[in-house]
């Protein structure tokens, strides 16, 4: 398994989170994205990168809001775009995940997920923490924070060590390219970072 790269660039801190009691729905997307990532490192090598997003990427599609990310990330340019680029944005954005979950998670060697069955509330969204256990190493924190749809409960942040978000990242990366080229070049860009993410 590679390092957890799509994490590690990602930095600001979650705000403080009251306890409640843990709905199976929120927890749910997040059991099946860790079951999905553990399928595809055990598939690794054999797999290959493009088996492995054949994969991942249904689980990711269930598991995330993603159109709601590409928004979040490219913050106030959105309302400006034309539908036709909003679409090919979100597109590229989905693209970028898959490949970044099949790049990163590539080789298995007993590790596991452990979600804890507490789920944090923070007014209506939900935050479920997880941790990445690897034999021989350190557990790796890695919470999400889920928000309730028309489709149900999805992932709409993920926190590495339970401090960086990756939201908050994305969109300061997204607002420097969209300002200097718009959203072609905000395409290219997260196809790059697909690309990057599959070498």
């Amino acid at each position: 398994m590679r390092p957890i790269l799509a994490f590690t660039l990602f930095g600001a801190a979650i705000p403080a989170l009251a306890q409640a009691q843990a709905p199976d729905a929120a927890r749910a997307p997040v059991q099946a994205l860790s079951d999905g990532l553990i399928g595809i490192m055990q598939g690794g090598q054999k797999m290959g990168f493009a088996g492995r997003s054949a994969a991942i990427a249904p689980i990711i599609d269930r598991s995330f809001d993603l159109a709601m990310m590409t928004r979040v990330a490219v913050g106030p340019a959105w309302t400006g775009l034309s539908a036709a680029d909003q679409a090919a944005l979100v597109a590229a954005f989905r693209k970028m995940t898959i490949a970044e979950y099949a790049g990163n998670f590539d080789s298995f060697g007993g590790q596991k997920f452990t979600i804890d069955p507490n789920v944090e509330v923070r007014g209506a969204d939900r935050l479920v923490r997880t941790s990445l256990v690897q034999p021989g190493e350190a557990p790796v924190a890695i919470a999400y924070r889920l928000r309730s749809g028309a489709n149900g409960w999805r992932i709409v942040d993920v926190f590495y060590r339970n401090a960086i978000s990756q939201l908050a990242t994305r969109r300061a990366d997204f607002s420097r390219v969209m300002a200097n080229g718009g959203a072609r070049a905000l395409i290219g860009h997260l196809n790059d970072l697909a690309a990057k993410a599959a070498a």
